[in-house]
C-alpha cells in the first residue's frame, strides 16, 4: 500500500467547497482544512505511487478552486 500527502493550495474563498469535494474522492484516506501556507492538506492511500500521481493530477488538481499543490511521497522502509 502506497501513502502520499498533498498540500493543496486554493482561490480564496472556495477552501470549504474544495474541502468538501476533495473529502469524497477516491484513494483520499483522509482531509484537513489549515491554516497557514497551505488550505487542505490529504492523505491518500493506493496500491502505488503511480495511481496516487494519476489521483493528484487527474482528479484533485482539477476541482474547482485549486490553485497549486505539493505531493509528497510516503517512503517505505
Amino acid at each position: 500500500m502506497a501513502v502520499g500527502y498533498v498540500l493543496v493550495n486554493v482561490s480564496p474563498g472556495q477552501e470549504y467547497q474544495a474541502f468538501q469535494t476533495i473529502k469524497e474522492l477516491e484513494n483520499v484516506s483522509d482531509a484537513t482544512l489549515l491554516f497557514g501556507d497551505y488550505d487542505i492538506i490529504i492523505k491518500l492511500e493506493a496500491e502505488s505511487l503511480g495511481i496516487i500521481a494519476k489521483t493528484v493530477v487527474d482528479t484533485i488538481r482539477q476541482v474547482p478552486g485549486v490553485t497549486g499543490s505539493k505531493t509528497l511521497a510516503g517512503a517505505e522502509v
